[in-house]
């Protein structure tokens, strides 16, 4: 029998177990330091995405920061958290291409230092158009786009 592949919205709602708390050990110390980290769920990531409105953008970094805050850790994992935020971003994408008129805004979620993410459906051109569309101005560095002065528009972790 055939194995069907689960659909990205499918893959945003397995959460794998996690949220989970874990200490640093050994290996991860030389990178991240001491403590307690945490693995958020699929979930979790694109809760706060949905929540950056028009006008407003957000990083992964901030996103570590809120999800560090909520599960009370040091940080929350960067290679993680990313992933799942672009899993968000794709099952955003499938379900606006399903009609959906009310999506997860990932264009909004920036890489650090406010760089779009070319990872993300519909790749760089997508993203520069919404963001464009929305008011602000992209800022092209070798085959990297940056959004300008968007420090002023980041979301701030409560």
């Amino acid at each position: 029998m055939a194995h069907k592949k689960k659909t990205w919205r499918e893959k945003l709602h397995d959460s794998k177990g996690h949220p989970t708390v874990s200490e640093v050990t050994d290996n991860m110390s030389k990178r991240w330091g001491e403590g307690t980290f945490v693995i958020p769920a699929p979930i979790e990531v694109d809760e706060i995405m949905k929540t950056v409105r028009k006008g407003r953008l957000i990083t992964i970094d901030v996103i570590r920061e809120i999800l560090a805050r909520k599960h009370e850790t040091d940080f929350a994992c960067p290679m993680t958290t990313g992933i799942f935020a672009w899993i968000a971003a794709h099952a955003a994408d499938e379900a606006e291409r399903d009609g959906k008129k009310r999506i997860t805004p990932y264009w909004r979620t920036l890489k650090a230092k406010g760089e779009l993410n070319p990872k993300y459906p519909g790749g760089l051109d997508n993203l520069r158009q919404r963001l464009e569309s929305e008011g602000f101005e992209i800022t092209q560095k070798g085959k990297r786009l940056l959004v300008d002065d968007f420090e002023r528009y980041l979301v701030k972790p409560n």
